[in-house]
């Protein structure tokens, strides 16, 4: 959990958060995305990975209502964008037949989830002594990563001028514990660790997709296309999702009508009638983060089958930091930082942290005619 933001001294987290930004702008080029692991790192606060409660939730029977039947076949997943260098080379893959939300879940199914199973997320547990050795008492605290946008114009060089570690953020209080969602029903659930989204997933008989599921169905049948709808940012001028307008980092000027999240399905579906594929908040995937997996899975030649990801995580700009891939951008992608919404554009954050731009949609594997479950089931 990012709780030391609260803890090292500034200068040694600009000094150290600027040397890992720096590192992965030459690798991958900037993304809104980026954690905090240096800072954690920095006051000694390192999970391996997210931890969520031993009263783990009773499964659900499995429901396909509200989801979108994708039919197998092959298509090329990747990019040719010059800032996507770990979306690299085009490759050719082919997917099984699934089912996947037609929208991310959001804070009103997330809260059936959390009464029925009596769930507490990761953002809401404070961090144990025993999980962070040597870490000072005060900044074992509960909370989350909020964007916090400075009052005037800064360098982009250094993340840390725009989030912050928020004491009692979490789903329930997306800004703040001052904050809630309240009228936010239809607003896409954030704050949620991995673990979270992965056990709200299982309750559902669902699963989260894997990265390759995730770009099939953005794509929507498009060969190759910029964005989930075509190659044009805004065809006839019209905002096809929720993105950042302004000038990032301290003034989103709101155009598409949002400066934070908006309703699932406010903008238009793609051809298999999902929503918010793009932007809004990003996408939690099941896949381990690599920069170097496509180049793998291109070298094998032909055509990779329901690839599953990597069998481990490696980010050159974090070595010791496991991370899982995220997808789709959210409402803080530019072009002037990142423009990860993308198709193609890859994310990657660690499993135990949240932030107010992140949330989750289920898949669930086809069944044939024989009822036999399709190879893409985890």
């Amino acid at each position: 959990m990012i709780v030391a933001i609260l803890a090292a001294a500034a200068f040694e987290f600009a000094l150290h958060l600027r040397s890992n930004l720096n590192s992965e702008k030459a690798v991958t080029g900037m993304s809104c995305e980026r954690g905090m692991s240096a800072a954690k790192e920095a006051s000694g606060l390192n999970r391996e990975e997210a931890q969520a409660l031993s009263n783990a939730p009773v499964t659900q029977v499995a429901s396909r209502k509200g989801m979108a039947l994708i039919p197998g076949g092959e298509f090329w997943m990747g990019s040719d964008e010059a800032m996507f260098r770990d979306a690299r080379p085009w490759h050719r893959v082919y997917l099984d037949s699934f089912y996947i939300d037609k929208t991310l879940v959001t804070n009103e199914q997330f809260a059936g989830f959390v009464r029925a199973a009596n769930y507490v997320t990761i953002a809401e547990q404070a961090p144990r002594a025993e999980d962070f050795p040597g870490a000072p008492p005060e900044n074992l605290v509960a909370g989350s990563v909020v964007f916090s946008p400075p009052d005037h114009q800064v360098s982009l060089n250094n993340h840390m001028q725009w989030w912050s570690y928020v004491k009692g953020a979490n789903w329930r209080h997306p800004q703040g514990p001052h904050s809630d969602i309240s009228g936010k029903e239809k607003h896409p659930v954030v704050h949620v660790a991995y673990g979270d989204a992965e056990a709200y997933c299982k309750w559902q008989g669902k699963r989260l997709p894997t990265e390759a599921e995730f770009e099939y169905a953005e794509r929507g049948g498009l060969d190759r296309k910029r964005y989930a709808w075509g190659d044009e940012f805004r065809p006839g001028g019209k905002f096809m999702a929720n993105t950042f307008q302004g000038h990032f980092p301290e003034k989103n000027t709101g155009e598409d009508g949002y400066v934070t999240t908006s309703p699932v399905a406010s903008f238009p579906p793609n051809r298999y009638g999902l929503y918010d594929m793009s932007g809004n908040v990003w996408e939690w995937t099941s896949d381990w983060y690599r920069p170097d997996y496509y180049e793998t899975l291109a070298a094998g030649g032909g055509v990779t089958r329901n690839p599953q990801g990597p069998p481990d995580s490696f980010d050159p700009s974090e070595p010791r930091v496991a991370k899982k891939v995220q997808r789709g951008g959210s409402f803080l992608c530019t072009d002037q930082y990142c423009s990860r919404y993308m198709v193609g554009g890859r994310g990657k954050g660690e499993p135990d942290t949240g932030t107010n731009h992140l949330g989750f949609r289920c898949v669930q594997a086809a069944v044939s005619n024989q009822g036999s479950r399709y190879a893409n089931a985890r």
